[in-house]
């Protein structure tokens, strides 16, 4: 499935979306994602219906045909009672759509159900992943649409995620009626980083990928080798991509990659710089290459990131 599918779903009205509360009504977490979401419904009407409940509600319930299905917990959460989750579980990949949002994730992939699949984990999780790694492909990304799979990290990405679902699912102007309403102006995208110290990512765990992403983040405008990187940080090139490959679902080149077009991305919204300096800021020495890259990554070109950020003014 994609973002495609995701929007042909809203045309069978009512698109229904069952959100399981598993963590606490004021988190983050939560509050982010159930209110630009119980905004689009109020806009909405008939057209989208949102079902809240507990876990103990949902394993109570006969299958209602959710199309989209969540379970959402905040990382403070004690884990359910391994029965209730598993038929929790069952029922939300019921659903056309399915997955977790903050400590859910972890559950679901503990519980063997994302198996090789591509999901976006709190950071303040990443020590309790050691048993999953081979199970699930870890992403430093706010949120991930892999298939039917969805995983956000939680916190404040949790708006982004809703605000990411809406669009998909009812277009981009029902997105900036939800905007306005609640006084959002940027959302940010699923390849987006979380943006927390790597030593807080992945504390003494993997000192040698905090201290190569360091020095690629360190290292924007002019770019170090992979090889560089290896020896730097006291590794093999294999042992290296070995690490960025299991805890980041990426080889260090293309992590790198990814990582000067975010700052790209940020300069062209945020600076009045010039698209040739943008790119030679961030290591791109050709125009054509920055613009090919960035359009792989981010669907357009610089020239056009720039008029967005100029119509947005």
């Amino acid at each position: 499935m994609s973002f495609a599918d995701l929007n042909r779903l809203a045309r069978q009205a009512p698109l229904r979306m069952l959100l399981v509360q598993a963590g606490e009504g004021d988190s983050l977490s939560w509050a982010g994602l159930v209110q630009p979401l119980r905004v689009a419904q109020r806009l909405l009407g008939q057209e989208f219906r949102l079902d809240v409940r507990t876990p103990e509600q949902v394993a109570q319930d006969v299958d209602e045909g959710w199309h989209v299905a969540l379970l959402v917990a905040d990382e403070s959460q004690p884990r359910p009672d391994q029965a209730l989750l598993r038929t929790v579980i069952e029922r939300c990949r019921g659903a056309s759509y399915w997955g977790g949002v903050g400590a859910a994730v972890l559950w679901l992939a503990d519980a063997g159900v994302m198996g090789g699949v591509r999901i976006a984990l709190p950071w303040a999780l990443y020590a309790e992943t050691e048993d999953i790694t081979e199970r699930a492909i870890l992403t430093p990304h706010l949120f991930e649409i892999d298939g039917r799979h969805l995983s956000c990290c939680g916190g404040a990405a949790s708006v982004d995620f809703a605000l990411t679902l809406i669009d998909a699912l009812f277009g981009s102007s029902v997105q900036a009626a939800v905007k306005e309403t609640l006084c959002i102006d940027r959302v940010r995208s699923a390849d987006e980083r979380q943006r927390v110290a790597l030593q807080a990512r992945f504390g003494a765990l993997q000192p040698k990928l905090s201290e190569a992403v360091t020095l690629m983040e360190a290292n924007i405008e002019e770019p170090l080798s992979t090889d560089d990187i290896a020896n730097l940080v006291g590794l093999s090139r294999r042992q290296l991509e070995r690490l960025f490959k299991q805890y980041l679902g990426s080889l260090p080149s293309r992590y790198y990659l990814e990582l000067r077009l975010q700052r790209a991305r940020q300069l062209l919204l945020e600076t009045n710089h010039s698209i040739v300096q943008v790119g030679l800021m961030c290591g791109f020495s050709s125009g054509s290459h920055f613009s090919t890259a960035f359009g792989t990554l981010f669907g357009n070109t610089p020239r056009e990131e720039r008029q967005r950020k100029l119509a947005a003014a």
